[in-house]
C-alpha cells in the first residue's frame, strides 16, 4: 500500500466560509465513537491497542471534509513520478465540482499510525473511489485486491485505466511495459469494472481529464 506522508502541494483545501463553517463544523464532524467502532470491525481477532485508540480518536477530525460535502472522492494510484502528477490532475478536476471533496490518501496526514485502518476508513466513508491505473509496478495494487474482495467498495469504485495501443513510445513516461502493462490479478478486475460500466480508458493526459468528466 502506498502511503507517502509527504505533504501534497496540491492537497485539497479545507472548506472555508468563516462563521458559517464554524457554526456547522460540529454537525458535520463524524461521530468519534462510530468511527472507532468501524475501525474495530476492520481488525478481526483483536481490538485497538490503547495507543492506536488515542491516535485514531485524535485523527477523526481529519475525516470532517468527507462528511461536510455532498460528494467525496477517494483518489488512488501510484505516487511515483510522473504518475502522482496525474493523480493531482484527477483530484483537481473533481474538486472543481460544486460541493465536492476529492482527496488522496496523503492529504489525510496527522495521527494515522495504522495505514491499513486509514485506507479502510477512508474507503468506507468516501462516496466514490477513483482508481487511476497505469501499470502493475506499484501504486495501489494492495488496494485493488481489497476493492475486488469487498463488494461495498467495488460497487462504488471507478477505474481510469491507461491503455497503450497506438500510443507513441515517446509518450510513455513511466517504466510500464506497453506490451504487457498489467498483471494477471488486475485484468479480471478491470473486466468486472467494464461489465459494470465503471471502467474509463485513457491514453494521454487530455483523455484522462475527459475520463474524469464521465465520473458521477
Amino acid at each position: 500500500m502506498v502511503d507517502d506522508e509527504t505533504p501534497s502541494r496540491d492537497a485539497a483545501p479545507e472548506p472555508s466560509g468563516g462563521a458559517a463553517d464554524a457554526a456547522t463544523a460540529d454537525s458535520d464532524a463524524p461521530d468519534p465513537d462510530a468511527v472507532l467502532a468501524d475501525a474495530e470491525e476492520h481488525l478481526p481477532g483483536r481490538s485497538l491497542t490503547p495507543e492506536e485508540y488515542e491516535h485514531l480518536k485524535r485523527a477523526v477530525a481529519e475525516l470532517t471534509p468527507v462528511f461536510r460535502h455532498d460528494r467525496s472522492y477517494f483518489v488512488l494510484g501510484s505516487y511515483g513520478t510522473p504518475e502522482v502528477r496525474r493523480l493531482q490532475l484527477v483530484k483537481d478536476r473533481l474538486n472543481r465540482r460544486r460541493d465536492a471533496y476529492a482527496f488522496l490518501m496523503v492529504d489525510v496526514r496527522r495521527e494515522w499510525t495504522n495505514t491499513y485502518l486509514k485506507f479502510r476508513l477512508l474507503a468506507d466513508y468516501a462516496d466514490l473511489i477513483v482508481g487511476v491505473a497505469e501499470h502493475d509496478g506499484g501504486g495501489f495494487l494492495v488496494e485493488q485486491g481489497t476493492v475486488v474482495t469487498e463488494p461495498d467498495y467495488f460497487e462504488k469504485t471507478h477505474f481510469l485505466k491507461r491503455e497503450y495501443d497506438g500510443l507513441d513510445a515517446a509518450a510513455i513516461d513511466t517504466d510500464a511495459d506497453p506490451a504487457n502493462p498489467y498483471s494477471g490479478m488486475q485484468t479480471p478486475l478491470f473486466e468486472l469494472a467494464d461489465e459494470a460500466g465503471r471502467l474509463h480508458v485513457w491514453r494521454t493526459e487530455s483523455e484522462l481529464a475527459a475520463g474524469v468528466e464521465e465520473l458521477p
